[in-house]
């Protein structure tokens, strides 16, 4: 048995039954719906500022060419624009490409041994299928809570509700991303528990947020389903949170609570975490900079005065040598 996930799955367990059992049997709704709620954002928020903050000062005075495309250099060498980019546009392109498609994910290869023994590589399209579904489908399901912190609720979060519950399926409504959003998380469990290589170096901290993400879907089918929480006074809770005007209305079951305590747990533990890969990627240095090492010399700042010999200075040395040999030079 994995340890790891065990330990993950104990810990989402005892925050379920921490925040049932207190707001079922001990009345503490003003802790779980207001206290912590405000709390778990102001952690959120110095956790990301703190860390992007100590990336962007942190000095990077060289680019950085660990890219899988050809660097533009002769005028008769293909250059690739996108992947190796040599200008600011370049590299616009190639951010949006690895924000929005997960470009480099997609070429993602897995080694193994075949039958015969011989060592292989595969492609790995299926983690990358299900890692794009699963955080479009949690983007459309943050989208779709909008609507409980917005009077009125803007048409563009209305037309999202109803294209992702067009199947009609249910009543209520049962909405496609949750489904996407609950098998794309099956997919990617299940991947670091079966798979040898992956579950060898997979932590708790790598399933804690999986299970915690469980966690928070089983509720709120629970509530969806079968608890049936009253939109309108969880609404009335949500709009008193963002207006800075809190009330506890009556009638909430405890579901809703566990629900929003899970959600508190994940925002706060969001920055700290391996999740903050959603701020990095802005600030990689492979795919914030350009591939220009060829057209301009960067120089450490802090390196030690080196004396160097230019290859003017080596031109001018051996030029009449270089002649008699029949080599270009630059200068005749």
């Amino acid at each position: 048995m994995n340890v790891n996930y065990v330990v993950s799955l104990i810990a989402v367990i005892v925050l379920f039954l921490l925040a049932y059992l207190g707001t079922h049997l001990l009345g503490l709704q003003l802790l779980f719906g207001i206290i912590i709620p405000y709390l778990a954002t102001a952690l959120f928020l110095y956790g990301v500022i703190t860390r992007v903050v100590g990336w962007a000062r942190s000095p990077v005075p060289f680019r950085i060419t660990t890219t899988s495309g050809q660097q533009e250099t002769m005028p008769w060498i293909k250059h690739d624009k996108f992947e190796n980019p040599s200008g600011a546009g370049g590299v616009i392109i190639r951010m949006l490409l690895e924000i929005f498609l997960f470009r480099s994910l997609f070429r993602n290869t897995s080694a193994g041994l075949n039958s015969d023994g011989k060592l292989s590589f595969r492609l790995e399209k299926w983690l990358w299928l299900f890692a794009l579904a699963f955080h479009y489908a949690f983007l459309m399901v943050i989208l779709r809570h909008l609507r409980f912190f917005l009077e009125p609720v803007p048409k563009g979060i209305q037309l999202l509700e109803t294209l992702d519950g067009f199947l009609q399926v249910g009543l209520p409504l049962m909405m496609l991303s949750g489904v996407v959003l609950l098998a794309a998380v099956t997919f990617l469990f299940l991947r670091r528990l079966f798979i040898g290589r992956v579950r060898y170096i997979s932590l708790a901290s790598d399933y804690f947020p999986l299970m915690l993400i469980f966690g928070i879907a089983f509720s709120g089918l629970l509530m969806r389903y079968f608890t049936k929480a009253s939109v309108v006074e969880v609404k009335t809770l949500a709009m008193g949170l963002v207006t800075f005007h809190p009330v506890v209305p009556d009638g909430i079951g405890s579901i809703f609570y566990v629900h929003l305590f899970l959600v508190c747990v994940l925002i706060a533990y969001f920055p700290f975490s391996k999740l903050m890969h959603m701020g990095g990627i802005f600030l990689s240095p492979t795919r914030n900079m350009t591939g220009n090492t060829r057209a301009e010399r960067h120089v450490n700042p802090w390196n030690y005065p080196v004396k160097v010999h230019t290859y003017q200075e080596y031109e001018d040395e051996f030029r009449e040598k270089m002649k008699e040999a029949g080599l270009p030079v630059e200068k005749e």
